[in-house]
């Protein structure tokens, strides 16, 4: 499985590139764009850029937000913090009021030390995130995404998986045990058992990066709205792998 990591870039690398993004499919709001699965993974690689030098922005889509914001820092215990005014939050919160354009669908694991928006350093209206633990699927978050693709225009899926993930562990360690979990636990054991059988020589590791391919190869067969997008080319379904450690997030298996 081939990795990227992802290296801190430039708050001052502008998040709109002009080729990347393409003409709205939604007549409603022909003055909002698409942006491509090329364009918003860059937005999320910034993002977590940002993130990682502790230069958060919660940035949000218009130009004037994003130059404020830029310009109006102020440093607190050592680390830089960039803030919009009430008036542009007021601003923001009433364009949502309207509608939502967010530029990818992030699926996630329900971990509270993985918050995607945080992660990615992303304001209202950029995610559309669905959380579970294990990052697994089941047909209401497949009936989400599809909403997403099809009703929103999202291009981009990521499958975000971490590292120490404990629905992972205990998956490997029911399995191993030959138990069974409590409750409804037990259906996110069943979820991950795939992942736990083909790695059963690996470590935790290689089972969560492994959990994250089944749910990304699942998303891209699954018929009848995501499977032909994703051959069309029109959606992108990539992996990813976040560090507790180093806060950083490493696609995986980028195609």
């Amino acid at each position: 499985m081939r990795e990227k990591q992802l290296t801190p870039l430039f708050v001052g690398i502008a998040l709109l590139g002009t080729s990347h993004c393409l003409p709205a499919a939604d007549p409603a709001h022909p003055d909002q764009p698409i942006v491509s699965p090329a364009e918003s993974i860059s937005r999320l690689e910034e993002g977590n850029g940002r993130f990682n030098a502790g230069n958060l922005q919660h940035p949000h889509e218009s130009r004037e937000e994003r130059t404020y914001m830029a310009s109006n820092s102020y440093e607190n215990t050592g680390m830089i913090f960039l803030g919009t005014t009430a008036a542009q939050a007021a601003k923001r919160r009433a364009e949502l009021t309207k509608s939502q354009h967010p530029f990818a669908i992030i699926v996630s694991c329900s971990d509270s030390r993985v918050p995607p928006e945080i992660v990615f350093d992303q304001g209202l209206g950029n995610l559309f995130v669905l959380r579970v633990a294990g990052n697994v699927i089941d047909d209401h978050s497949l009936g989400s995404i599809e909403y997403a693709v099809d009703h929103l225009a999202v291009r981009l899926i990521v499958v975000l998986g971490h590292q120490r993930c404990g629905a992972v562990k205990a998956a490997k360690e029911t399995i191993a045990a030959k138990g069974e979990a409590p409750a409804h636990i037990q259906s996110l054991v069943a979820a991950i058992k795939p992942a736990v059988e083909s790695t059963l020589n690996g470590d935790l590791d290689a089972t969560i990066k492994a959990n994250v391919k089944d749910v990304v190869d699942a998303l891209r067969s699954s018929t009848p709205i995501l499977k032909g997008k994703v051959d069309a080319g029109d959606v992108q379904v990539i992996g990813g792998y976040y560090s507790l450690d180093t806060g950083a997030v490493t696609f995986l298996d980028k195609k």
